[in-house]
């Protein structure tokens, strides 16, 4: 008997924590990497709802509650800068959430946990699949070919390898939003509180505090026509100048900064949508299977607990990926499901729709309204109990625990 072989494509948080868990049950796992070293850096991401118990179980919270980035709440500011509303880290699911954390330091917690017997390779990448119903064949940009029992694509919203193997079963469901995230060096006034400042042509600007000296910054708005994540980041930089030049607050300062920051990311905010998650003995988890985008919110939290549901699944008999994709799709569309009006309503172009976001958040933060408020940030969290995580059975590595789902592309 040998024992059970996974590889994992993608070493960003879905891949680490599904390669945790699986590598703790008794699988021999490999995660490859496209990016040359660790990426460290990104922006600030909360631990929601059942991801809570799935990070107790790792024994990792108290070293993501030594790693916090310090936000005391959200604020939301007005023309001149002013708090108009404020939602501060009473409920662990506001805006704020209780467990903040920079990805780069979640990623680095989570890698550092891992069993010894993981082997992390970067700068490489999956070319080529070949699934014979009995194990992956899998053929990578080096130019080794090596056999797994499954493959797991958790390489995010733009995944070659899931296009690779799932092809047009992908849909991209495009919001609209153009997002540009970077850090910028901190001065006197910054303070802990999450601001946020929209300003008309549905342009909004956020800087939150993350920690360790600097302030995390974005910069979105609203264009269904232009997609800045598809141009050359000194182009994309331009295009933001020029769409926030007069977007006053802080734009300026921002935009400056972006400049010279050396880890700023655009993105064009995009729902991935899949009819099934699994092709025979390939399947796909975190934002490759269904991004949520920042609209939707708890895309780390659903990265933690889909890993752990995915690799729990994986380590009984049957046919794991079914049931996990059972597990998982309710707390997916329900994330996936935006308030209406969304994204306009929160990208208002008109001083009028300014003027009524700023009303509606000072409303949502008073007294009784502040709890129904909080209850929108209830991301990823299930009724169902988490399945168990057994030790991985060598004798039944051959079944049909990855059984084809009927809406997969195979």
């Amino acid at each position: 008997m040998t024992t059970s072989r996974a590889l994992i494509s993608g070493a960003g948080i879905a891949g680490l924590s599904t390669a945790f868990w699986l590598a703790r049950a008794g699988w021999d796992v490999t995660v490859v990497e496209r990016f040359d070293a660790f990426r460290d850096g990104g922006q600030n991401l909360d631990i929601r709802g059942t991801a809570r118990e799935v990070l107790s179980r790792m024994g990792l919270e108290e070293a993501v509650r030594s790693r916090g980035t310090t936000e005391e709440g959200t604020a939301i500011l007005d023309g001149a800068g002013r708090a108009v509303a404020r939602f501060p880290v009473e409920d662990a699911d506001g805006p704020t959430a209780e467990l903040e954390i920079l990805r780069g330091d979640l990623a680095r917690i989570i890698l550092d946990a891992l069993p010894d017997t993981v082997a992390v390779r970067y700068g490489d990448h999956v070319r080529a699949v070949h699934d014979d119903g009995t194990a992956v064949d899998v053929t990578f940009a080096a130019g080794a070919t090596e056999r797994y029992d499954v493959l797991i694509i958790a390489e995010g919203v733009r995944s070659r390898t899931r296009e690779l193997v799932f092809g047009s079963a992908v849909t991209r469901r495009e919001l609209g939003v153009n997002m540009a995230y970077g850090t910028i060096p901190r001065i006197d006034g910054d303070d802990r509180w999450w601001r946020w400042y929209s300003t008309e042509g549905g342009r909004q600007i956020t800087l939150r505090p993350d920690g360790v000296g600097t302030v995390r910054a974005t910069l979105a708005f609203l264009d269904s026509v232009r997609n800045l994540a598809e141009l050359p980041l000194d182009q994309a930089r331009e295009a933001l100048r020029d769409t926030f030049h007069d977007a006053g607050w802080q734009a300026g300062r921002v935009v400056d900064g972006f400049s010279t920051s050396s880890d700023v990311y655009v993105d064009y905010l995009t729902q991935i949508v899949m009819p099934s998650w699994s092709a025979g003995r390939v399947v796909v988890t975190g934002d490759s299977a269904w991004c949520v985008t920042p609209l939707g919110g708890g895309g780390t939290s659903l990265a933690m607990v889909g890993g752990y549901v995915l690799a729990a699944y994986l380590t009984q008999d049957g046919p794991a990926f079914a049931r996990y994709e059972q597990w998982m799709r309710p707390l997916v569309d329900d994330a996936q499901k935006l308030p209406p009006g969304t994204p306009a309503l929160f990208y208002p172009r008109s001083a009028a729709g300014v003027r009524a976001l700023r009303l509606g958040a000072r409303i949502g933060s008073t007294g009784a309204l502040r709890r129904l408020t909080s209850r929108i940030g209830h991301v990823a969290r299930s009724a169902q109990p988490l399945p168990e995580m057994r030790q991985a059975s060598p004798a039944s590595r051959g079944d049909l625990r990855c059984e084809s789902n009927p809406n997969s592309p195979h």
